[in-house]
């Protein structure tokens, strides 16, 4: 097999790339007023070169009140003010281009903000209006439409229905501030035509779709009531026949993405889209076929146990579902809506997230150096996988979870929305620390944010460049061997190890093992490529370690 075409003029350059998250408030600020923007995410892209990724995703830079970071979009093709300018973005593309990175972006389909023109046209126009059609109004139930229409509950907590003054209820699955565009109106479908033609002509090279299944809805009156609203999203999903769930994974939705690749195909090189979609994964294939978005998140690895055994049936199970939909598998480990992996990975068996992060991140404790060292075990792994990689900001240098972010600094609205029952996202969302010193540690002239703690001065890039061992230069290292060992999109398990250990072989020869175990364990023949800890003296693997071998 020919090593994978990874240029920019190939069709399916992304078919093992490693694609750089950029959480634009929290990357660099080069205005510094506190909040990320273009501009800076331009004067840091030979960070990402150097680093040796092949692409950036953007998490959305619209207009937006930032009540849910930016995924309340009240402009679907601008650029939020704060952040720059439709200018600073074509900037910002060119220079990605010009260092030979590719540029996706988050769209994001299935709300607008409350403040977009059609919502606000929406409220202005009436019960029965032309306007209200383009979202998801009902009269609600009760004598008088005091009562929700469903029981329909929000992710974010609370009831997914809110009353406006005249007496009417809309569809939020998320936010208040995030109505539901109703997918059955064309005016809705041709509107998200015309923003993936705006963005591909501005040269962007693919797209993340947030919340890929949940665009088609069943809203064929009556409205059918879930009848356990206290299920979370995949446990209502495993309750109904596939496919017939009232509003996530409903098989019409694969006729919106059918209608997008012939959009995104009629550019050349095609643009690529990855779909987040939570969804079992014989479903999420479904949304990875050629003829639909091409690619999708594989949430399974981020939720697996650091567990030999689980993780060995989890990719081979992700492996298998991408090769009947004609795709390439996924691997991700962290991003903008979970707890860092440096930190989750130490989390014990059955600890709740929600809990721990209530705690401070101190019931249980969780030691940094222990987290540290299971975290590039992990990265080592996923960097072996055949497949396209997800690098969340931040993780090249090791970051944990701020995980003791005072109340009142937070901005998640799972906060407010809970009732403070869960305190969100924020602190996998803290300002990158570039230098060892300053107000916000390179970030920005000014402060950040969120508040960045005093040990981001040890994690800062300008503590780890060119530090032999450090987390950033082993990334580096790790991306600059794994384009070279690039071959073929399949492994081969190897079943003659100890427990807890993982040894597979990809299709050219070299090796991967990953040691989960608490013993140091033997190694086969071979040369050391790279290890994510020193081996033991003895030459054995240490715990929480990955060795790649040559032949």
């Amino acid at each position: 097999m020919s090593t994978p075409d990874l240029s920019p003029k190939s069709p399916e350059w992304w078919r093992q790339a490693v694609i750089y998250q950029v959480y634009p408030r929290s990357f660099a600020d080069a205005d510094g007023d506190g909040l990320g923007d273009l501009r800076g995410i331009t004067q840091r892209l030979t960070h990402l070169a150097a680093l040796g990724v092949d692409a950036l995703w953007l998490s959305p830079f619209y207009p937006s009140e930032l009540a849910d970071g930016g995924y309340d979009v009240a402009d679907h093709r601008d650029v939020d003010p704060r952040l720059g300018s439709l200018d600073d973005f074509e900037a910002m593309v060119a220079e990605a281009h010009r260092l030979g990175l590719k540029v996706l972006v988050d769209i994001v389909p299935n709300h607008s903000s409350h403040q977009h023109v059609w919502f606000q046209e929406a409220l202005r126009a009436g019960p029965g209006s032309a306007a209200r059609d383009r979202y998801v109004f009902r009269d609600g139930r009760g004598a008088h439409g005091e009562l929700p229409p469903t029981d329909w509950q929000s992710v974010f907590g609370g009831s997914a229905w809110r009353r406006v003054p005249d007496g009417q209820w809309y569809l939020h699955l998320f936010a208040p501030q995030q109505p539901d565009l109703n997918w059955e109106n064309e005016e809705v479908r041709a509107d998200f035509r015309t923003t993936l033609r705006f963005w591909s002509d501005r040269g962007v090279d693919g797209f993340r779709v947030d919340v890929a299944h949940a665009l088609a809805k069943d809203l064929s009156e009556p409205l059918r009531d879930l009848g356990a609203p206290e299920l979370s999203d995949e446990a209502s999903l495993a309750t109904m026949p596939p496919g017939s769930h009232p509003f996530y994974d409903r098989d019409e939705v694969h006729e919106i993405y059918r209608d997008w690749r012939k959009i995104l195909d009629a550019y050349s090189p095609p643009r690529m889209a990855v779909a987040e979609a939570w969804v079992p994964g014989a479903r999420r294939a479904l949304y990875a076929r050629p003829d639909e978005l091409g690619q999708a998140f594989n949430f399974e690895y981020l939720k697996a146990r650091w567990d030999a055994v689980e993780l060995r049936e989890v990719i081979t199970a992700s492996l298998a579902t991408a090769r009947a939909a004609g795709a390439s598998a996924t691997w991700v480990l962290s991003n903008h809506d979970v707890v860092r992996h440096a930190t989750r990975l130490m989390l014990p068996a059955g600890t709740d997230p929600d809990a721990w992060l209530l705690s401070g991140g101190n019931a249980p404790a969780v030691d940094p150096v222990a987290g540290l060292r299971r975290a590039r075990a992990a990265t080592l792994l996923m960097l072996a996988l055949p497949g396209s990689a997800y690098v969340y900001q931040g993780e090249e240098l090791g970051l944990p979870e701020v995980a003791d972010l005072p109340a009142a600094v937070l901005q998640d609205p799972i906060w407010e929305q809970t009732g403070h029952a869960r305190k969100g996202r924020d602190g996998c969302r803290v300002p990158l620390p570039w230098t060892r010193t300053g107000p916000s540690y390179g970030f920005g002239a000014g402060g950040a944010w969120l508040p960045q703690p005093a040990t981001f001065a040890l994690y800062a890039v300008e503590a780890q460049d060119g530090v032999e061992g450090s987390t950033l230069e082993l990334y580096r290292a790790a991306l600059r061997l794994r384009r070279k060992l690039l071959q073929g999109e399949s492994l081969t398990w190897s079943d003659d190890t100890p427990p807890g250990v993982l040894h597979f072989t990809r299709s050219d020869g070299w090796r991967c093992l990953a040691n989960l175990s608490g013993r140091p364990a033997p190694l086969p023949p071979g040369e050391p490529l790279l290890s994510s800890a020193p081996l033991e003296p003895d030459g054995r693997l240490g715990p929480d370690t990955t060795v790649w071998l040559g032949r």
